[in-house]
């Protein structure tokens, strides 16, 4: 069975994140998207053509969609031209035509499948892809004072300082320093060469290659894109008051995130000043800087 990887549909909604970057190159488990997406498919004993050599058997998988792999080989095996649907209608693959509106069959899914359109949405791949892990590897330098439980993947050249605490799963990149005292916790990925200093807290978010977070940092359901900085005490926020979801401005418009917790999004070479506050759902482009004491309560794009 062949298949073939589409181009994302509005990679510019999750900007700052593919701001300068294509969203296939977006890093989920520390791995860009495009790759994983392609040695899932493998694995799954699919054929990886080029669009322009698909046939009518081909099945065309946009980029930015998350699919289950029984759904994907139920669309397969149906005879029909047919589109794979999720519960809410969207489109996530289909066969037969170059136009998904133009196939036969509708095959609705409930498996767990939903389309990448949104910043918050890699966070929700990070957690699905992390969520598959069943191994642990320590090929780093841990320190018997530190504490570690869950799947775990720690790089070459990677340290793990005393009185650290990481609850996987997580992932961590070669060449980076986690500690002393620093506390690791959720669907963690953080990249090559990076740096969590003393004290500080990373939950349930993606963290890019080269970024450095200072001491007495919070950084919760977020992304910090790469060659950032954190200045000591920098805090986003991720939880409302009120148990809403929170809401997050997209070209203008307020958009329903649907999760009860979501921090910031941090573009490549963002330097926050100490104790600056980062309000839920903001964004920061490319090379912003903010001043020390500093509160962000809307985008700085």
């Amino acid at each position: 069975m062949q298949a073939t990887l589409l181009p994302p549909r509005n990679p510019a909604l999750c900007a700052p994140i593919t701001s300068n970057r294509d969203l296939g190159a977006c890093l989920i488990a520390n791995l860009p998207m495009r790759d994983l997406l392609s040695a899932d498919l493998r694995r799954a004993g699919l054929q990886l053509v080029d669009p322009m050599e698909a046939t009518s058997r081909t099945l065309r998988i946009p980029l930015d969609n998350w699919i289950e792999l029984g759904a994907l080989l139920l669309l397969g095996r149906n005879p029909n031209t047919a589109r794979l649907l999720d519960s809410d209608s969207n489109t996530l693959a289909w066969k037969g035509s170059e136009d998904p509106n133009e196939c036969e069959d509708r095959i609705v899914t409930d498996a767990n499948c939903f389309p990448v359109i949104y910043p918050w949405d890699l966070l929700r791949m990070n957690e699905e892809v992390l969520a598959l892990m069943d191994e642990t590897s320590l090929l780093g330098e841990v320190s018997p004072l530190a504490s570690l439980t869950g799947c775990i993947r720690l790089a070459n050249g990677s340290r793990i300082l005393p009185g650290t605490v990481i609850d996987g799963p997580v992932v961590i990149g070669p060449n980076s320093q986690i500690g002393p005292n620093a506390y690791i916790r959720g669907a963690t990925s953080i990249g090559a060469n990076c740096y969590v200093g003393n004290g500080a807290e990373v939950k349930n978010s993606i963290i890019y290659n080269n970024t450095y977070i200072s001491r007495q940092c919070y950084v919760g359901d977020s992304i910090i894109g790469t060659h950032v900085t954190l200045g000591a005490g920098t805090c986003t926020e991720n939880h409302r008051h009120d148990g809403r979801h929170h809401v997050s401005m997209i070209h203008g418009q307020a958009i329903n995130t649907g999760r009860l917790k979501f921090g910031a999004v941090l573009g490549d070479g963002v330097r926050t000043g100490v104790n600056t506050s980062i309000e839920a759902g903001v964004k920061i482009g490319i090379a912003r800087t903010t001043q020390p004491g500093s509160y962000i309560g809307k985008d700085l794009l």
